[in-house]
Formats: structure tokens, C-alpha cells, sequence
């Protein structure tokens, strides 16, 4: 009689954990790619904040609000003049001034469809509804 010890897997082992790895590739992609949509969005509204502050900045210093538009795409930054404010990567904002009242922004990002908006002093933007307060669609 021959006692040999065999070392190794089966075919049909490997087989199941491959098809596990599957499976669980195919829950986590998803989760990821909306991650992703909710990062784009924090960086929207974090850059509407921030601009809320340059645009209060320079009317204090002006007595006018400013209007203009300043993107960061492929790293590239190209500042809202007249204040030099450069938006996160990948985000566009586009700020309206109404005659020294009020102002509103809208913001963009290149990694989604979704746009977010903020505005003081002027009627509502949509999506925003409430003054002061980015919110996104």
C-alpha cells in the first residue's frame, strides 16, 4: 500500500473562492461609485462655503459683490477675478452679482451631472432654498 499525502486545492475549491470574490466585487463596485458622486458633492459645497467668504471678503472691501467664473480642470486653475478665488479640483463655479444686494453661485463638477447652488441677498437658485445654505441636486 502506498501512503502518498496530496498538498494543495481541488479545482472545485478554487472555483468557490473565486466565485465569493465575485460576488463580493460585485456588492463593493457600486458602493464605491456613489462614494465617489458623494465626495464630488462635499467638494461642491465646500467651495460654495468658501466662496460665500471670498464674496463677503471683497464686498467688504469694495462695497460690490463680484461676478465671474473660476474653474479648476485638469489641473489647471483659473482664478474668479477679480478676487483669485480657484475652486477644488475638477470644480467649475460660476458667481452672479445683482448691483451691490446680494449674489448667488452655481458650482459644477467634471465628475458628475449633479450641480450644487448658494445665494445671499437675491431670490433662490435652485437647487438652494434656503439663503446662505449650499445644497445640491
Amino acid at each position: 500500500m502506498r501512503n502518498t499525502i496530496r498538498k494543495g486545492f481541488t479545482l472545485i475549491e478554487l472555483l468557490i473562492v473565486v466565485v465569493i470574490i465575485g460576488i463580493l466585487a460585485a456588492i463593493a463596485i457600486p458602493k464605491f461609485a456613489n462614494t465617489k458622486e458623494k465626495a464630488y458633492l462635499a467638494s461642491m459645497k465646500a467651495d460654495l462655503r468658501n466662496m460665500a467668504t471670498v464674496e463677503e471678503a471683497y464686498f467688504s472691501d469694495f462695497q460690490l459683490y463680484a461676478s465671474g467664473t473660476g474653474s479648476n480642470l485638469a489641473g489647471v486653475g483659473t482664478p474668479l477675478a477679480p478676487t483669485n478665488f480657484i475652486p477644488s479640483a475638477g470644480v467649475t463655479v460660476v458667481a452672479t452679482a445683482t448691483a451691490g444686494t446680494g449674489w448667488s453661485a452655481i458650482a459644477s463638477h467634471s465628475g458628475t451631472a449633479k450641480t450644487c447652488s448658494i445665494f445671499i441677498g437675491v431670490g433662490a437658485v435652485a437647487p438652494a432654498t434656503v439663503e446662505g445654505e449650499p445644497k445640491c441636486n
